[in-house]
């Protein structure tokens, strides 16, 4: 009889502390299918795309290398993709903003695994990895140049390369040094004073760079886990040693965010993301200008002239779905943001779009307390973790740092 109780009591204790985890016993057949799902083996191969027809094109990879660290890229000649997107920092820097010319409004997001992406950047505002290498080109706090100048700037230093992918090189004689739709007041007033085909070829040449800068950037596949591990043994039957064994308290992390703790509702698949755009409650960062997120991303990805739908795409407009079938209802998407991939999250904090968050752990507690958002509607729902289940769902989540393998 106080057997029965005590299991009676066990099992009231574990719906009232509902993100504790009571049973560390056997995987049931559907946590081993969720455990599958998220596991770096159930990643499909590299997805097409379609606005590149460079872009699995191993020359023009080396290229996007090459140009990905080049300095050259930026107004000051001082600043090039790596200085955010650091290589031996998930490529990305540990800043909560990230910091070119100046500082920006949001976090600097990793890039491994980037070329699984639907959309990019926080808010979505394009919707290729070309598209996106541009952006920053231009921003006066990151690279701070113009698209003239980048063009020129390839002739001089990349002729031969670039004309052995793309093709000739415009003849530059002609137009001026400084020249771009988004520069300064100058920068403007000499692009409209070019011909429309001077235009039209530097547009051509700087779009070429995006196409080369993403052929690199699919190169970047996530890496190992010791939760792949773990996963690849419990798949094939095997008891997990050596690095790929979990604790106790691992595993109870892994129940929690497979179960309880409803993690699995934005952080899906194996890139622990769903690609989505979701309003968490995130507030807003003091002395910012105002970010409305999706809201914006909306209307800006729509209007982005290298887009899936654009002249300097490759995709045949019926490849471009994404772009073509989006939600657009900006109100219902105000303070959404993209859901970011865990995979290595324990490894760069801080946390959220500008970085608002600055330990895992505090995290938790935001998920926990379920705020309102600042405008718009939050999606979340507050929880209730036990100091146990908070330790658990942290060591976890310390398992997606990449590791090598280590012998049993």
């Amino acid at each position: 009889m106080k057997t029965a109780r005590r299991h009676v009591a066990m099992g009231a204790l574990c719906g009232l502390l509902a993100l504790s985890a009571c049973d560390a016993g056997k995987l049931s057949e559907d946590e081993k299918a969720k455990i599958a799902s998220l596991s770096i083996d159930a990643l499909a191969p590299v997805p097409p795309a379609p606005g590149n027809r460079f872009s699995d094109d191993p020359q023009a990879a080396d290229f996007g290398r090459l140009l990905f660290f080049d300095e050259g890229l930026s107004g000051t000649g001082t600043i090039s993709c790596a200085t955010c997107h650091i290589p031996d920092q998930q490529f990305q820097d540990g800043r909560p903003r990230g910091v070119g010319s100046d500082e920006t409004d949001r976090r600097t997001m990793p890039l491994e695994g980037v070329a699984w992406n639907i959309w990019q950047f926080w808010d979505g505002r394009r919707d290729s990895l070309w598209a996106q290498a541009l952006t920053p080109l231009e921003d006066p706090r990151e690279h701070g140049g113009d698209r003239t100048a980048y063009a020129r700037h390839i002739a001089e230093a990349y002729a031969g390369t670039y004309q052995q992918i793309f093709g000739s090189l415009p003849d530059f004689s002609q137009m001026p040094e400084n020249a771009s739709p988004l520069g300064t007041e100058a920068e403007r007033a000499e692009w409209s004073a070019m011909k429309p085909g001077q235009q039209e070829a530097v547009n051509r040449v700087f779009s070429n760079i995006g196409k080369a800068i993403e052929a690199f950037e699919r190169t970047l596949v996530p890496s190992e886990t010791r939760f792949d591990r773990f996963a690849r043994a419990i798949m094939a039957g095997n008891e997990p040693e050596g690095d790929a064994a979990f604790s106790d308290l691992e595993l109870e992390g892994l129940r929690l965010f497979i179960g309880k703790a409803n993690c699995l509702e934005c952080h899906n698949g194996p890139r622990f993301t769903d690609d989505h755009f979701h309003n968490t409650g995130v507030p807003p960062v003091a002395g910012l200008p105002e970010d409305l997120g999706r809201a914006l991303g909306v209307s800006a990805v729509q209007a982005d002239p290298f887009n899936c739908l654009g002249r300097y795409s490759d995709a045949a407009p019926d490849a471009c779905e994404a772009l073509r079938f989006m939600k657009r209802d900006a109100a219902a998407m105000e303070r959404a943001y993209k859901t970011p991939s865990l995979r290595g999250v324990a490894g760069r904090p801080p946390y959220m779009h500008a970085g608002q968050i600055a330990t895992l752990d505090a995290v938790i507690d935001h998920y926990s307390s379920a705020p309102d958002a600042a405008s718009g509607q939050s999606e979340i729902r507050g929880v209730v973790f036990t100091d146990r289940g908070r330790q658990a769902l942290i060591a976890f989540l310390k398992t997606l740092d990449a590791t090598p393998a280590s012998d049993p």
